[in-house]
Parts: C-alpha cells; sequence; structure tokens
C-alpha cells in the first residue's frame, strides 16, 4: 500500500496517545477484576507495612505480575508481527502465519504428554517450540532462496503439520487435551514474577537490538532489486530478522500461550494511524511496543471484568477482536504485499 504526503503524520501525537492509552490500561489492569481495588485502602496498607492486608495482596501478587505480563507479551507479540510483516513485505503475515503458534503449541503438548507440568518446563518448551518452527521457515527460506510469498506457504503448511502431530497427540493421550487447554486458548490467569524473568531480560534485549537493524529493515522494505543494488545481502539479514522476530515471539508464548492477531493488528493500525512515517521502523518498532502491551493490557482486563466474577481467556477476546479486522484486510484490499 501506498501512502502519499496527505497521509504523512508526526509520530509525535501517536507516542502521546500510546502513552495515555498505556497508563489508562496499567491503571484499569491494575484495579479492576473480579474484587474492586480502593487505591486508598492499598496505598495506606504499602505505607504501613501492613503486607497481610487482602487488597495489597492481590495487587502486589495477582494484579501487578499479570499486568506486567500482559505489557511484555503485547508489545513482544505486535513489534514480531511488524518485523515479519517489513521482511516480507506482507501485511498479512504475522507470527501466528508462520509458525510460532503452532511450534509452541506442539511443544507444550509434548511437554504434557510426557508429565512435565511445571511453570519453568512449559515456558521452556513453548519458547523453543516456536524458535525452532520459525527457524525451519526461515532456514528453508535461504537454502531454496524462497520468495516472500512463499515463505508464508512454507509457515501455512507447517502449522497444518504442526497442528495435525499435536491433534495426534491429543487423541491418544485424551490428558494432554485437559493440561494444555488454558495456553492453547492463551491466558494470564497462573503468572508468577518468576515465570516473567526470562521475558523481561530477552524481549527489552532483542527490541533494542532491532532498533539498531532498523535501517536494514527500511532498506529490506524497498523490495529485493533494490535492497540489493544498495550493496545488501538480503537473504541473511531477512533470516536474521526472522530470527529475531521469532525470539520475541517465543518469550510471548511462553508466559501467555496462544495468542493470536496481536502481531496483525497493532502494526496495521500503527501503519495506517500514522502513515509513511511509521513505515520508518526507527518509530515503527517503539510505537507497536507501546501500543501492543496496551492493547493486549486492557483486553485481559475485559476479560477478568465482562463476565466477572468469571474469567474468560483472553485468547478468546483477541479471537472476537482480531477474526472481523482480519477479514475487514482482505475485503479492503489493505493485507497483500506492500511498496512502502
Amino acid at each position: 500500500m501506498k501512502y502519499s504526503s496527505k497521509n504523512k503524520r508526526s509520530p509525535l501525537r501517536a507516542y502521546g496517545i500510546g502513552a495515555l492509552m498505556l497508563v489508562l490500561a496499567v491503571l484499569s489492569g491494575l484495579l479492576l477484576g473480579s474484587s474492586r481495588l480502593n487505591p486508598l485502602t492499598w496505598l495506606t496498607a504499602l505505607l504501613e507495612g501492613n503486607t497481610a492486608d487482602p487488597s495489597l495482596r492481590i495487587l502486589l501478587y495477582v494484579r501487578l505480575p499479570r499486568v506486567w505480563a500482559s505489557l511484555l507479551c503485547g508489545a513482544a507479540l505486535a513489534v514480531s508481527g511488524a518485523v515479519i510483516q517489513t521482511v516480507l513485505n506482507n501485511r498479512l503475515a504475522s507470527p501466528s502465519i508462520i509458525g510460532v503458534n503452532a511450534g509452541a503449541g506442539l511443544a507444550v503438548t509434548v511437554c504434557a504428554a510426557l508429565g512435565l507440568v511445571g511453570g519453568w518446563q512449559v515456558s521452556v518448551f513453548a519458547f523453543a517450540g516456536a524458535f525452532l518452527a520459525v527457524m525451519l521457515v526461515a532456514l528453508g527460506a535461504g537454502k531454496w532462496n524462497a520468495s516472500r510469498g512463499t515463505v508464508i506457504l512454507m509457515g501455512v503448511a507447517l502449522n497444518s503439520l504442526l497442528g495435525a502431530f499435536s491433534d495426534t497427540i491429543r487423541v491418544i493421550n485424551p490428558d494432554v487435551s485437559i493440561m494444555t487447554g488454558d495456553f492453547r486458548m492463551g491466558d494470564f490467569f497462573s503468572v508468577t514474577y518468576s515465570s516473567l524473568i526470562p521475558a523481561a531480560v530477552v524481549v527489552p534485549l532483542v527490541g533494542l537490538l532491532l532498533l539498531t537493524l532498523s535501517t536494514h529493515m527500511d532498506v529490506l522494505s524497498l523490495g529485493e532489486d533494490a535492497a540489493k543494488g544498495l550493496g545488501m545481502e538480503t537473504k541473511g539479514v531477512r533470516i536474521l530478522l526472522l530470527l529475531l522476530a521469532a525470539v520475541l515471539a517465543g518469550a510471548a508464548v511462553s508466559v501467555c500461550g496462544l495468542l493470536s492477531f496481536v502481531g496483525l493488528l497493532v502494526p496495521h493500525g500503527v501503519r495506517r494511524a500514522v502513515g509513511m512515517s511509521a513505515s520508518r521502523s526507527r518509530h515503527l518498532i517503539p510505537l507497536c511496543a507501546i501500543f501492543g502491551g496496551g492493547f493486549v493490557t486492557l483486553c485481559d482486563t475485559l476479560s477478568r471484568v465482562i463476565f466477572a466474577p468469571y474469567e474468560i481467556p483472553v485468547g478468546v477476546i483477541m479471537a472476537f477482536l482480531g477474526a472481523p479486522f482480519f477479514v475487514f484486510i482482505l475485503i479492503k484490499g489493505k493485507g497483500g504485499e506492500h511498496h512502502a
């Protein structure tokens, strides 16, 4: 999709809106839920050092880790989607399309089948599965010099294959379906501070690394011939960026399970809202991190309050929001290959 000069907007406004959204998302995530927390109550308990106060304990050990997890995962998935879309020059590309969800899902299914249901084991298996799945696609694309469209088709085929393996394991061992149900739907219900440590380290580091590679992303988005004409070794750069995107998505999936559409909705929305300036990766990456974190945090809060005191998985909210948006992109013809 081409943007005219009339579509250019200052990214400063987007940063301001994103910061406001982030503040509102954090406050709603901390204060809203099946138990409404009075800020004066937990502030008083905090100042008095009364760690036994129920309101303070809910805030510190339930709400705060969930908000921190949703911010991290939303930022990671949105940035991962932006990188994949830029590298493949296709607005329909996202982490789930090129095998992240399927790889993580199969790994966690194997983990459950082996009886390893502890927190850190599931996280490690999920991360490894997501990473290996995208590495297969990236290395295959490099080996066969596949086009951008072929890479997406390879991801779709890999999704089907890995999904078939997961279904086979669940049929042979029905108990696995029960153990992996929350993971497959996406949820922050069981998040703890210790389970956040790997993602809290990996996501910021990879995000900063991608910022240093933003110029390479911009050059690659010009197209294969243009990038080669500027002296870029496109195959190696594309594989490196895809692997970094896989690391981000794998870190997020290891915490929250299989959340779909974040990597599709947020980058597309940021580009549409800001225009040409958002296509510059030095703005696109941080804006996607801000809006992605705020979006997932708001969705998690909604999942807790919409049917309170009952809670539905945040992945269900994502599906309700993402599926119609995906269809909208297809109908409007905005999701195919684009040119910067």
